[in-house]
């Protein structure tokens, strides 16, 4: 990083020591949360520990009755995990390759989040492990598909495998356990900005859900660069046509299906500069055609005055269901049922990937919300911490993907610092 840049990231470490103070002592959480009044930061806060890893013997920090170990290690940024019908596991091993920044703060910008180890170059792969003696350890790997662009999404539909790469949707022929083939590109996606797309096939396996991410903090670049983004798209599998699902939905990345009702729910992170908590990243059914604000508002009608108005969208916009605290990158998330790990309800699973834009930083572990009748219920729990040191200096690990094992008794999660797929099950 030149001169000129770590000047600017000097600057943003004076911003980050006078925000501490404006920073509230409660998250905005839960279903009626307290979102403090928005105050425009000129200088966006910049805050961002420096990736450690993990030494040996240092783990994560399990919730009561509950354990933690290294399902596999040696990865290169993991990002997501799917589980076969045979319990082999897939892990999308990917990075962002931004392209070259522009101006000061951009430059900085870069050299924070690659110190962070949250861009550089990208392993571009799916990996495969088995754990074939069931020890809760995988001792088999080997590559399950290469040479792919940015891939983060998986999903297995009968005899063809989907993914989600940066650019588009790929499927490929699924034999005898593996891709075969270049595979037949489904769907084009514009690249930069956010750029994860996950998938989720339907419970019927009909169609597929994409998460397409937006270009830009709050559409700076206009809103004719960020078309058909900001949405979930649905395809049609049958036909192979694909249309936007819902839309305003700044960063959707994970999504579920909650059983009881056969909503679609997700999890999306929310504009920056605002401040600390304002607005909070949520999670949300989501509704077949609906709108859920972004650029134009956040929270329901709460406008942002620094975007050109479009006070139709404004007046439909939906308000999610609950609120998740602000910029705590929530990222992962899967259905959890009663009796997948003791004294746990129903409910959803989240990995918050960790904020780099608060005075003070949120997410960074593995939490919980409990559903009852098909909707959230009471304040989230946590599942793993650990992963952040007391001075918040260092990241030790930072959660991102998170699925049921194999066994259908653990939980497994992608640590894209600590290069681990961790396994949590009963202690």
């Amino acid at each position: 990083m030149d001169l000129m840049a770590k000047a600017v990231e000097l600057v943003g470490g004076v911003m980050v020591r006078r925000r501490r103070a404006e920073t509230p002592d409660q998250q905005a959480v839960g279903q009626t949360p307290s979102i403090p009044a928005a105050r425009a930061q000129g200088i966006m806060t910049l805050k961002m520990p420096t990736a450690r890893g993990w030494a040996p013997g240092h783990l994560p920090k399990a919730a009561p009755g509950l354990r933690v170990n290294a399902f596999a290690s040696g990865l290169d940024h993991p990002r997501w995990i799917e589980v076969l019908p045979n319990g082999d596991v897939l892990v999308a091993e990917s990075k962002e390759e931004p392209p070259p920044p522009r101006g000061l703060l951009a430059r900085a910008t870069h050299a924070t989040m690659r110190r962070a180890k949250a861009i550089g170059t990208s392993a571009n792969r799916v990996s495969l492990w088995r754990d074939a003696d069931g020890d809760g350890v995988a001792e088999i790997h080997e590559t399950f598909l290469q040479g792919q662009r940015q891939p983060i999404g998986m999903a297995l539909v009968g005899d063809t495998f989907y993914l989600g790469n940066t650019d588009g949707v790929m499927a490929f022929p699924y034999r005898d356990g593996k891709a075969v083939g270049e595979g037949q590109r489904l769907t084009r996606f514009g690249t930069g900005g956010h750029w994860t797309r996950s998938l989720l096939a339907s419970p019927d396996g009909t169609r597929l859900y994409v998460g397409v991410g937006s270009l830009s903090n709050i559409g700076d670049h206009g809103m004719e660069a960020e078309k058909d983004r900001a949405t979930i798209w649905e395809i049609d599998l049958t036909t192979g046509e694909s249309r936007v699902f819902a839309s305003g939905l700044r960063n959707a990345v994970g999504m579920a299906w909650q059983p009881d009702t056969g909503a679609l729910w997700t999890v999306v992170n929310e504009r920056d500069g605002l401040g600390d908590e304002t607005p909070p990243d949520y999670l949300t059914s989501v509704q077949d055609g609906g709108f859920y604000g972004w650029p134009y508002c956040y929270w329901g009608q709460t406008v942002d005055d620094r975007v050109p108005q479009d006070a139709e969208l404004v007046a439909r916009a939906i308000t999610p269901d609950y609120a998740l605290g602000g910029h705590t990158a929530s990222l992962g998330l899967c259905w959890m049922p009663e009796g997948t790990l003791p004294g746990f309800p129903d409910g959803m699973v989240i990995g918050q990937h960790g904020s780099w834009n608060r005075a003070v930083l949120s997410g960074y572990r593995l939490i919980f919300v409990p559903f009852r009748d098909g909707q959230p219920s009471g304040l989230p729990r946590d599942i793993l911490t650990g992963f952040l040191s007391e001075d918040e200096k260092l990241a030790y690990g930072r959660p991102v993907g998170v699925t049921i094992g194999p066994d259908r008794k653990s939980l497994l999660m992608a640590d894209d610092v600590g290069d681990i797929i961790w396994r949590v099950s009963a202690a």
